[in-house]
């Protein structure tokens, strides 16, 4: 991929990515769909654990997140090999790393000095507890961050242990708060000329979507716990059952809830003194959820949808992969799209998003199939070095 072939808002920002797993990686794809050249440095040989990782035979996670980049292989714990990293990292608009703190100060690449050397450099540092506070030091993965966050204790069955989401939310918001830091200091530095360090930690980005979380118990000493599929006090909003599945309802708000009486043919509900509030519906949740279960359990998902839309009630299926690539409103938007993968073939995955009308970004390059394939054109096109030279860092090991 060259920068005459990137498209997208960021087309001609460089970035080094010398992070691993998913939060750094993440933050690395979101910034090369949207048009950023990406070159990811990779432990020689073995390169990112992500390439293991995944389900099936041949694991496919990989081709997600380094769609759009350059794979570039570096022994960064030898000085010849973090001679290599300072000068192309004094060739890029950003760095990303989500190592643990402290990390690359002790590989000669502290990034207040680097920023000597390249000013305009904005360094997103992705970490478990940020590079400042006690904790600072501590090994941090998504999920501790999510423990810490708040989001663990108010997610699962409120008489089972706290439960996973069953994504590495922690990592991909992390990731996602990293990037908009970065887009932010993209447009300082627009205006000032000097780039700054964007320090994002796990906890943080979960503390970020906690809501009133915080301000509900200082101000009305109200703990959130867990409560299954519930909105605790918001109803009807819940997972109902009908005669071959589950359907979602949410008609928590008075039109909208009489909208659902009139489809369940007891407009009267709507007027019923228990039902006819917000506050009277959220004091009995439990049995409105039970009368509305009653009414589905007699519908297919198809009969309960399609009341659904007729009366105008915001609800939805439960989807898994299978239903995402039948759908057609995915198909319509491209929300999943197929990238031609030099391993696997032709892999279906998320489509680039937000969708931006002028300068839409786009998967223009398919993971890298081999550790350091990328290595003779970016460090000849960054660096200006010859073969020779290339080829004299290979026989030493140091890519």
């Amino acid at each position: 991929m060259s920068e005459l072939q990137s498209t997208g808002p960021l087309k001609g920002i460089r970035v080094v990515e010398m992070g691993q797993l998913i939060a750094g990686p993440f933050c690395g794809q979101l910034l090369g769909d949207m048009g950023a050249e990406i070159v990811k440095i990779e432990p020689p040989a073995q390169g990112d654990p992500m390439r293991a990782w995944g389900r099936g035979e041949r694991p496919s996670w990989w081709a997600v997140i380094a769609r759009n980049k350059q794979s570039v292989s570096i022994d960064l714990r030898t000085a010849a090999g973090q001679d290599i990293a300072r000068r192309l990292i004094g060739e890029a608009d950003i760095l990303i790393e989500n190592f643990r703190p402290g990390t690359l100060e002790r590989w000669n690449l502290d990034p207040v000095e680097l920023r000597k050397v390249n000013p305009r450099l904005i360094v997103v540092r992705v970490s478990g507890y940020g590079q400042t506070g006690p904790y600072a030091s501590r090994a941090g993965f998504g999920g501790i961050g999510e423990a810490m966050g708040g989001w663990r204790a108010i997610v699962g069955e409120p008489d089972r242990a706290p439960a996973r989401m069953g994504v590495s939310i922690g990592d991909s918001l992390a990731a996602t708060y990293g990037c908009m830091g970065a887009l932010a200091a993209l447009h300082h530095r627009a205006q000032s000329g000097e780039g700054q360090i964007v320090d994002a930690s796990l906890y943080e980005s979960v503390l970020q979507v906690m809501e009133s979380l915080i301000p509900e118990y200082a101000v009305a000493g109200y703990q959130r716990t867990r409560t299954g599929s519930i909105l605790p006090g918001i109803a009807p909003s819940n997972v109902y059952p009908c005669s071959d599945g589950e359907y979602l309802i949410g008609a928590n708000q008075d039109a909208v809830f009489a909208r659902l009486c009139a489809a369940m043919g007891r407009p009267e509900m709507a007027q019923d003194a228990r039902y006819a509030t917000h506050v009277a519906r959220g004091a009995n949740q439990a049995e409105l959820d039970a009368l509305i279960g009653q009414w589905t359990q007699t519908l297919t998902v198809e009969a309960l949808e399609a009341l659904m839309i007729e009366h105008a009630v915001p609800a939805g299926r439960i989807y898994g992969a299978p239903d995402m690539m039948a759908d057609p409103h995915f198909k319509a938007r491209e929300a999943i799209i197929e990238v031609e993968d030099p391993v696997l073939g032709k892999v279906p995955m998320q489509g680039v998003f937000p969708k931006l009308s002028a300068t839409p970004g786009s998967v223009r390059k398919a993971a890298p199939g081999a550790v350091g394939e990328d290595n003779a054109a970016v460090l000849s096109r960054w660096l200006g070095m010859d073969a020779g030279a290339i080829a004299a860092l290979e026989q030493d090991k140091i890519i």
